[in-house]
Parts: structure tokens; sequence; C-alpha cells
């Protein structure tokens, strides 16, 4: 759900960036033991609170806020927060913590990043370059139908990288990623040609669960300590399972892609998350 930018009004100017939203995924573990201690009052007030501060329709809301519960131990539940304004997207964690919950939300894991268009998505001249080289001939039916197609949803494909609505889809996924700095295989020595024709063949094998699954790339470069993060959606968890496994046969990934933990969560409410956690 986006809201109006009339609600920015008061962000300083030199937070906002020149294109693209600030991002944060943050997770939470909630402890058991002050959980029971909290009388009654306390337990339905927090849960009140809870409810109030993750809604993505709040007045307080990011411009996308994204609530999921979280398998395994790692986490029990997590946000995904994105705006222009970073204080606005931190506010959220802020106030969850001083809510009457509180003092029963352990933070474990977080990633700080922005939306952008990667250097490798190709402008329309460098698309009908590649079908060139690709084979295809310059003005033939074939060839003019792929370049008017691609021009016909570029402008909507940088949109929703630098802006993104956030699919509704059940199943996700998140975990950061850097590129390989070694000796030999160092993806930042690589000629951009190179690292071009790498991502153009990952971004081919993730065409085949076009419809199953949907993903944003937020850079982390300078902000946390991993380079990117990726965030996918699924209609269902095995898409996420079959994806992962078919990029990583790409060059790109299997010589060059380093991998940190992978949260998988399931799109909830707040008031199901509760629920589900057995708050």
């Amino acid at each position: 759900m986006n809201h109006p930018h009339a609600q920015h009004a008061q962000i300083e100017p030199s937070l906002i960036p020149q294109e693209g939203w600030h991002c944060t995924h943050i997770y939470y573990s909630i402890d058991r033991a002050r959980l029971a201690a909290l009388d009654q009052e306390a337990t339905v007030r927090g849960r009140e609170e809870f409810s109030i501060v993750l809604d993505p329709r709040g007045d307080e809301a990011t411009l996308q806020l994204q609530t999921f519960v979280v398998s395994g131990h790692k986490a029990d539940f997590g946000l995904m927060m994105l705006d222009v304004d970073p204080l606005k997207v931190d506010g959220i964690h802020q106030r969850l913590m001083s809510s009457s919950l509180g003092p029963c939300l352990q933070p474990t894991y977080s990633f700080v990043s922005m939306t952008e268009v990667s250097e490798y998505v190709p402008t329309v001249e460098q698309y009908a370059q590649q079908l060139v080289a690709d084979g295809d001939e310059v003005g033939s039916a074939t060839y003019e139908a792929k370049v008017k197609a691609y021009m016909a949803r570029e402008p909507a494909m940088r949109k929703q990288r630098l802006t993104p609505d956030l699919p509704a889809w059940p199943a996700m996924c998140f975990y950061p990623m850097n590129k390989k700095r070694e000796t030999g295989e160092n993806w930042f020595r690589e000629p951009k040609v190179h690292r071009r024709r790498m991502m153009s063949e990952h971004a081919k094998s993730g065409m085949q669960f076009a419809g199953r699954v949907t993903q944003l790339i937020s850079v982390g470069i300078g902000l946390d300590d991993w380079e990117w993060g990726v965030t996918l959606w699924s209609k269902n968890p095995e898409f996420l399972k079959d994806i992962v496994y078919r990029m990583r046969f790409d060059e790109a990934s299997a010589r060059y892609a380093e991998f940190g933990p992978f949260y998988t969560g399931y799109i909830l409410s707040a008031g199901e998350i509760l629920d589900h956690c057995r708050v």
C-alpha cells in the first residue's frame, strides 16, 4: 500500500535518495520468559500496539511494509520496510521496541540497503545490440517484435526495481550475498562486457520462473556487511528451492557468488503473527 509523499514533508532533504528507496529487513525472536511475566492487561495492550505499529495502512507506516512469520530457530517473525525516509523506516522498529511487547522482543538480524536499477539491466539500445549478437537480424519481424516488447516493459521494470510494490504471494525468503574478490576470481576485476554476459545468463534462468517467483535485489554496499540483499516471493515454497538451485549453475553464481544466511518466511498480518506465535 503506497502512501502520499505529503507525509514526508519534514524529511531532511539530504536523506532522500536521488532515486529509489531505503530498505530494511529486520527479524525478531520472542523472549518467552519475559512474555510469561506480563500480566493480561499488558499483553492485551501489547497486542493492540503491535497491530497498530505494523499496520501497512497506518498513518505512520512506511511506503511499503510487509510482515511475516519465520520458519526455523533464527527468528519468530520479520519485517520488510521501504521508504524515501530512512528515519521513518527505523521508526517502525523503534515504535515496536518501545511498545508494551517491546521487552519481550529480541532483534536477531537486520539488513540495511537501498533499491537500485542494476547496471546489468540493459537499455533498449543495449537489448537490441544483444539481440543482434545472439543472431537476430536487424529489421526482421522477430527483431522488431522483441525490441518493441522490451521497449514497452522497460519503464515498468525499472520502476518496480526502484519503488517496488511488494507481492502478496504467501512464501518468501531473504538472503544477503557478495561477489568474490579473490585472486583469479575477482568479480570487480572482470571486464564489464563479461560481467554483463554472465548476468544476462543469470537473468534468463530466473525468467523460467516467471509467474511463480518474483524478486527484489537491494544494494547494501556501504550500508551493511553484505553487498546485496535478495528477497524472493513465490506462490509455493517449493519454487524458492527450485529457482535457487537452478540459478546456482550459472557462472555468475557458481563461480563468483558468496551467500549469507537464508531466512524463510510466510506472509501474515500482525494479528496473525501474534496468533501463530501464541502471544
